[in-house]
């Protein structure tokens, strides 16, 4: 086995549960008898899950800051496992990458499709769903995450309740809110149950893809509810793949 201090990096740009499960089979069969595996962490919740491997956690300064970070840990690889929405990390990856000349690929997620039985309305941002409230005041289940939460203010006649893993700091005025902490996964059983006990008529997504929040879509289908569904930026241009075997599969080229 190669010196650590010696071995090339992998950096895996995670956070999301993706993330997690790559950076755990890298580790399962080996890899880091070959290369570090290092796992970096945005740092927005105060108790993350801790990836295989090593990690790091926090900003790098912008598209400079992180090609410098590239070259000083002798970053061989880069893989963007960031959640879909985590557009600003995504450009500075690609951006850093073609400067320094290293591999990146981004590992999406398969985008959620309507299937006949939804309902589904969709916005090309949070902004737009909170525009379509004032006109439609509702029940709302926001399941949107921490961030971005001002664009609702102005939904007046509508509750919301509001399910984040960190404590949501709600701007005022807001109209009535309830803020639910907590981390999923979360079954068909307990969505529809919170739901109908609290008699909520409007879920708002973000189209973030996956099967692990993918039972909330499921229960708003049963309850035949309307399901605002903002859709995702666009990635930057560059290599695709849509699972861990794919880009262990990268590796190995």
């Amino acid at each position: 086995m190669k010196s650590v201090t010696n071995l090339p990096t992998l950096l895996i740009l995670g956070g999301t549960s993706e993330a997690y499960v790559l950076a755990e089979n890298l580790v399962g069969e080996g890899f880091q008898d070959d290369f570090r595996i290092l796992t970096s962490l945005r740092g927005s919740t105060r108790s993350p899950r801790i990836p295989a491997g090593e990690q790091r956690v926090g900003g790098f300064g912008g598209p400079q800051g992180l090609a410098d970070f590239l070259k000083g840990e002798k970053v061989f690889r880069v893989i963007d496992a960031t959640h879909p929405f985590a557009e600003q990390i995504s450009r500075h990856a690609s951006i850093a990458c073609s400067q320094t000349r290293i591999p990146l690929i981004h590992m999406e997620r398969p985008s959620w499709k309507p299937q006949s039985r939804d309902r589904w309305v969709f916005h090309v941002d949070l902004q737009s769903a909170a525009q379509w409230l004032t006109r439609n005041p509702s029940r709302v289940f926001l399941t949107s995450g921490h961030r971005g939460l001002e664009v609702f203010r102005i939904c007046h006649g509508s509750f919301f309740l509001i399910r984040t893993v960190e404590p949501a700091r709600l701007p005022e005025p807001f109209p009535p809110a309830e803020n639910l902490i907590a981390r999923g996964p979360f079954s068909l059983e307990q969505e529809i149950e919170l739901m109908r006990s609290h008699s909520i008529s409007i879920l708002v997504s973000k189209n973030s893809g996956g099967q692990a929040s993918h039972p909330k879509l499921l229960a708003a289908r049963e309850l035949e509810m309307t399901v605002l569904m903002v859709q995702r930026p666009d990635l930057p241009e560059g290599r695709r793949a849509e699972g861990v075997e794919q880009v262990i599969d990268w590796l190995r080229s």
